[in-house]
């Protein structure tokens, strides 16, 4: 009895992406690295621009006194002052280095808005198919999940989330584009969404927060431009994260942006501060702030992705997977052949072929595959999809 209940209850849920990936690194040692072809986890294999080793270098050849010190738990204001400038021209919203609060990525940024909003018991509307971690940080913060399911395009259905918002209802996570579908919501949608929102907030005299996770906001593929839920809802955070646009996942940076016209706009900053400190993140880390802050508007090759998402998303249409073809991020999402998304997902793994199942994400039914691995990687797996598609008659 060494640990608490809640964590060994979370432990006994653990996340089935850290499971295959660890039984990845097993199988890795038993058959060799180039015989195994993990698309379990979202860990980019792409190299960071090149951008962001002209600054790497730039601060270690000319390091500044105090750079290791701590700053403001909010972050340094040029780097604060770099992001609202860069997420003015994104949205048109007139934001400034005060709206901004500096995190370790976007799973710090999420934690620190939930802390700041959430009181005892109010509930957080999370839509299915999920980012596996959202329960979890909800749960931390003594919220409460309530689990809404998307339609079978994986796009919110707005009678099922109207009838799901109640005088509980604190705050709704919308991520777009999507882990692990890699739908992006339309500006329609996402103005229709909002709506509904401020028609139950009226209707209960309760404010609602929309906490959009935008981690993958800069892969974006077909020519298709971003649609910014800020300008839908002034009761809004956006949390970000350099993790997937800068393939700098260990790195830890990320940020916060509270909207301009948000209610208690100040109170919530001085929250989000608190709550970065008390939390134990205390800042951002210090070289990343200072690299980033030069790099607003870079990001790695969105050509490259889209090349390796057609290349998993032909080989799986081809062989009869029914699957949705990404507009964004870097996983496909197909149906399972078999009910059982568990005993498919280990029917590939016989083949060397590590996948997630789709009930790790609260939709059985499902599995989800990385496409930000390398080419050898994608092309070594289609012989095992081929194998099972041919097992089930799919071709």
């Amino acid at each position: 009895m060494g640990i608490s209940s809640q964590v060994r209850e979370s432990m006994l849920q653990d996340s089935w992406v850290r499971r295959m990936f660890e039984e990845g690194i097993v199988l890795k040692q038993r058959y060799g690295d180039e015989n195994v072809f993990d698309l379990s986890i979202g860990n980019p294999v792409m190299e960071p621009p090149a951008e962001f080793h002209r600054e790497l270098a730039k601060i270690t050849e000319q390091l500044q006194p105090g750079i290791h010190r701590y700053m403001s738990n909010a972050g340094y204001e040029e780097t604060r002052v770099a992001v609202a400038a860069q997420m003015k021209q994104e949205t048109g919203l007139e934001f400034t280095a005060g709206d901004i609060i500096m995190a370790c990525g976007a799973a710090g940024g999420l934690n620190i808005a939930l802390k700041t909003i959430l009181n005892p018991g109010e509930e957080v509307i999370v839509l299915a198919p999920h980012f596996v971690e959202f329960l979890n940080y909800v749960k931390n913060h003594g919220g409460v999940s309530r689990v809404v399911r998307t339609d079978d395009n994986f796009l919110p259905s707005l009678d099922k989330l109207e009838a799901s918002i109640n005088p509980k209802t604190r705050a709704i996570i919308v991520n777009s584009p999507h882990n692990p579908t890699g739908v992006v919501y339309s500006d329609d949608l996402l103005h229709d969404l909002a709506g509904v929102v401020q028609r139950k907030e009226r209707e209960y005299g309760t404010q609602v927060y929309l906490l959009s996770d935008e981690a993958y906001c800069r892969l974006i593929y077909d020519g298709m431009e971003f649609p910014v839920l800020l300008r839908h809802h002034p009761r809004s955070f956006v949390v970000r994260s350099h993790s997937k646009d800068l393939a700098l996942p260990g790195e830890r940076i990320g940020f916060v942006a509270v909207h301009p016209e948000c209610d208690d706009k100040q109170e919530i900053i001085d929250g989000l501060v608190f709550c970065n400190r008390t939390l134990g993140f205390v800042n951002a880390p210090a070289l990343m702030q200072k690299i980033v802050s030069h790099l607003q508007s870079v990001t790695v090759s969105i050509d490259e992705y889209q090349r390796k998402r057609d290349l998993l998303y032909n080989g799986l249409e081809g062989m009869g997977y029914s699957l949705l073809k990404p507009q964004g991020a870097f996983y496909v999402f197909p149906k399972t052949p078999i009910d059982d998304d568990v005993a498919f997902v280990r029917e590939l793994q016989e083949h060397l072929v590590l996948t997630v199942p789709g009930s790790g994400f609260g939709t059985p039914g499902y599995f989800r595959a990385s496409y930000c691995v390398g080419d050898r990687t994608i092309e070594g797996s289609l012989d095992g999809f081929r194998k099972i598609a041919q097992k089930y008659g799919l071709c």
